[in-house]
């Protein structure tokens, strides 16, 4: 029994003499999260999808070796995140797609970060997109005899991935010329 409160209590925290865990976690759930775009929450959005990065792989197999095979790592592929939320009368994610189609402005890309909050308060996570920018933008079907709430998408494909507990992104970005890449914070 000793040894199973010893593996509990590197795990789950700090056990006293009784066997009652004294420091409990700082458990997340699913639905404390903001969005934060130009340095402050831009929105509570009802869901967000998608964010996942994926390490594409080689496979190689080498003659007259049958019971291995060769891995090499590729590119790495960031999968576009969605946003939905209620339709309000903030129209700040339209201007921002709409800029993307005036040719005459540089594209506006933004680093956006994603913040999870645990049941305290704290920032728990949070995700930054570096170098965001709208792809698809989608308004709800809108139906005479629905009574369901209306939800607006936004869809953002972005080129890099930071993971922290800080938050303080969102600003417009432009390209650092001599790299080719954008600004990490």
């Amino acid at each position: 029994m000793a040894s199973l409160l010893s593996k509990l209590s590197n795990v789950f925290g700090t056990v006293a003499n009784n066997g009652n865990i004294t420091h409990e976690l700082d458990y997340v759930t699913d639905n404390r999260f903001y969005v934060e775009i130009d340095s402050s929450i831009a929105a509570s959005f009802t869901e967000c999808s998608g964010l996942s990065v994926q390490i594409k792989k080689n496979v190689f197999n080498e003659g007259g070796v049958n019971d291995q095979q060769r891995i090499y790592l590729g590119y790495t592929e960031f999968a576009d995140i969605t946003l939905k939320r209620g339709v309000t009368n903030h129209q700040g994610f339209w201007n921002w797609m709409s800029k993307v189609f005036d040719e005459k402005n540089v594209t506006l890309r933004r680093n956006v970060n994603i913040l999870v909050f645990n049941q305290a308060g704290d920032t728990m996570m949070s995700w930054t997109l570096i170098g965001a920018i709208p792809i698809t933008w989608k308004t709800p079907t809108l139906q005479a005899d629905g009574k369901a709430v209306a939800i607006e998408e936004l869809t953002l494909a972005y080129e890099g991935l930071q993971v922290g507990q800080t938050t303080g992104g969102g600003s417009a970005v432009e390209r650092i010329k001599k790299t080719g890449y954008f600004p990490s914070s």
